[in-house]
């Protein structure tokens, strides 16, 4: 039987999980507020936490300074981009490894995560030199096909275990029904895995927005995504913080937006299928 939880317990479970929330939180927050102070203020000691007068002029100086929009939709290209190949690659992947495997399953499988243990920059000199060969340097494209193969092993071992959890007796019932491999993948597994491919779409997603290494050494101003956009605030005359903050502030807004987004979407969905 299950052991019997007490209004106390509860609420010091709440308070702790209330607590680590908030530490986690605490940094983005605290950029959003220097983000609204002046750059005196940013940089007081002691620091000022509310007690300072509000202003907008950082987000209108990183305006005037920067083509937002642009360095927005190249972000949203490139991840997106990303995110889409790399599930189109990896389903097909993670079907065939969760419901035909080989003896070499498993052996695949732990290589193809090793490679997430090697440094970026071991290989950054070959893959420079073969932008530059294919004339593909500073382009959406390139970052797009890099970044999905940067991130592939994750969605694939994420898309096996989700498979894994489906009966294979249902798809062997498709089979029996006249289902080909395109229907059965399409039809039948697709439809019962959307809830992990949906995960796996987001974290893939928030990675290839948050990346920074290839961005910032692949391009240099027509595929320059929000990375490179808060990158270019840091200069040799220093670091200004409030209008570094302000930028910030504006690149991390879209992917704060998607997650409560996300978040409302997961709880209508469970409260959907809870009244059904």
């Amino acid at each position: 039987m299950a052991r019997a939880v007490t209004k106390q317990r509860k609420i010091v479970n709440t308070a702790i999980a209330w607590g680590i929330g908030f530490l986690i939180f605490f940094p983005i927050l605290w950029t959003i507020l220097t983000s609204f102070k002046t750059e005196a203020q940013a940089i007081a000691d002691p620091p000022i936490f509310l007690g300072f007068d509000w202003t907008l002029a950082n987000y209108e100086a990183v305006l005037e300074r920067s083509n937002y929009g642009r360095f927005l939709w190249n972000s949203i290209i490139i991840a997106g981009g990303s995110t889409v190949l790399g599930i189109l690659i990896a389903v097909p992947a993670a079907w065939s490894m969760a419901f035909v495997p080989g003896k070499r399953t498993k052996d695949i499988l732990l290589w193809m995560l090793s490679t997430k243990m090697l440094p970026a920059v071991g290989v950054l000199y070959p893959i420079y030199l073969l932008c530059i060969q294919f004339g593909v340097l500073d382009s959406k494209i390139a970052l797009v096909i890099i970044l999905m193969l940067i991130n592939l092993p994750i969605i694939v071992w994420m898309l096996y275990t989700y498979f894994r959890e489906i009966p294979g007796e249902i798809l062997e019932a498709a089979r029996m029904d006249g289902a080909g491999l395109r229907e059965e993948v399409l039809y039948v597994l697709t439809p019962m895995a959307i809830p992990g491919i949906a995960s796996t779409l987001l974290l893939n997603f928030i990675l290839a927005w948050n990346e920074a290494f290839w961005t910032l050494n692949l391009t240099a101003a027509k595929a320059a995504p929000l990375t490179a956009f808060i990158a270019s605030y840091s200069s040799p005359e220093g670091l200004f913080y409030a209008k570094l903050s302000a930028a910030s502030t504006m690149a991390i807004a879209p992917i704060l937006i998607l997650g409560w987004f996300s978040q409302k979407q997961l709880v209508s969905g469970l409260t959907f299928g809870a009244v059904k």
